[in-house]
């Protein structure tokens, strides 16, 4: 018996369980960096858009109902991916002056994969008629481009804090070694 060939209705429902996953392990990343992150206004940022992204599973879930499919989270290889690398780098940098700035990257790498997700779910909701979905998409969408601008801007002044002193050390004298 074959089998049913694959349709972009399919390609849809199958993405959308995949950021509603990716989506609820983003609030609990963002959390968790909230309460790792030293610099005030990378906190802050990280708290803000976990309560954003809370909202944005809650779209998620209207979504799901105006395509008249269950809300199922299906496992997202990218997400776990990016989160265990976040979790490895805040073993490795937790306690140096480099440790907000690798927060900074992690969070970063999760915007730029749900601005993906995001504008390929905004795309086909137009392209099957799913009108109401695809502006439930864009507001999201535009949530998330907004997060990445605002973790740029931290991200330099994070970095050229941070910066300040490592220039010096990096430029310790050395000793050239003569042949005797």
């Amino acid at each position: 018996m074959a089998a049913k060939a694959k349709t972009l209705h399919d390609a849809f429902y199958e993405t959308l369980k995949d950021v509603y996953y990716a989506e609820k392990q983003s609030v609990r990343a963002l959390k968790k960096s909230a309460k790792a992150a030293e610099h005030a206004e990378l906190r802050s940022a990280f708290e803000t858009h976990a309560e954003e992204s809370a909202e944005q599973v809650e779209r998620l879930q209207q979504v799901f109902e105006i395509i008249g499919k269950p809300a199922r989270a299906k496992t997202c290889e990218a997400m776990q991916g990016i989160t265990s690398e976040m979790e490895e780098d805040l073993e490795d940098f937790g306690d140096s002056p480099a440790a907000d700035a690798v927060l900074a990257a992690c969070a970063q790498a999760v915007e730029h994969y749900e601005i993906a997700r995001y504008g390929t779910l905004k795309t086909w909701a137009r392209q099957l008629g799913y009108e109401d979905a695809a502006k439930l998409l864009e507001q999201t969408l535009e949530e998330e481009k907004k997060t990445d601008a605002l973790l740029s801007q931290i991200a330099e002044q994070i970095n050229t804090e941070g910066s300040e002193g490592a220039a010096e050390s990096d430029q310790a004298p050395r000793t050239k070694k003569t042949k005797a």
